[in-house]
C-alpha cells in the first residue's frame, strides 16, 4: 500500500503545482501588455513542463505499480 501512497503523493504535488500556475502566475501575467505576456508565457511554460511531465510520469507509473500490487480497480480509477 505505500506505492499506492507515493502515487496519491505525486497526483497531488502535481495538482498543486497547476492549481498554482493557474491562480498565481497566470493571473499576475494578464497585468501585463501583449508582448510581455507572450515572452513571459513561453519562458514559465519551458520550466512549468520540465517540473509537470516528470511528476504526471511518476504519478501514472506508481498508479500502475499499485494496482499491479493490489489488483484493485479504484487505482485504475485514478489513472483515466
Amino acid at each position: 500500500m505505500f506505492i499506492g501512497s507515493l502515487a496519491l503523493t505525486a497526483a497531488a504535488l502535481f495538482t498543486g503545482t497547476a492549481f498554482y500556475v493557474g491562480f498565481a502566475e497566470q493571473a499576475s501575467r494578464l497585468g501585463l501588455d501583449d508582448r510581455a505576456l507572450l515572452a513571459e508565457w513561453k519562458s514559465s511554460y519551458r520550466r512549468g513542463s520540465k517540473m509537470a511531465v516528470p511528476l504526471v510520469i511518476l504519478g501514472f507509473l506508481l498508479g500502475v505499480a499499485a494496482w499491479w500490487q493490489s489488483d484493485r480497480g479504484r487505482f485504475l480509477l485514478v489513472l483515466w
